[in-house]
């Protein structure tokens, strides 16, 4: 935690936020790419 606030006062907290939310996005864009790619396996199951 010490070094986040530094990092704010020196680049800004708009930057910040939007760094944290990449990350945070990053983690479900990997679960939607694997449901994605496991897509055609659960559809040719079905039939």
């Amino acid at each position: 935690m010490d070094q986040v606030i530094p990092f704010i006062s020196e680049v800004g907290f708009p930057i910040v936020v939007s760094l944290y939310l990449l990350y945070r996005i990053e983690a479900k864009l990997d679960v939607v790419v694997q449901s994605i790619q496991s897509l055609p396996d659960r559809i040719n199951v079905k039939h």
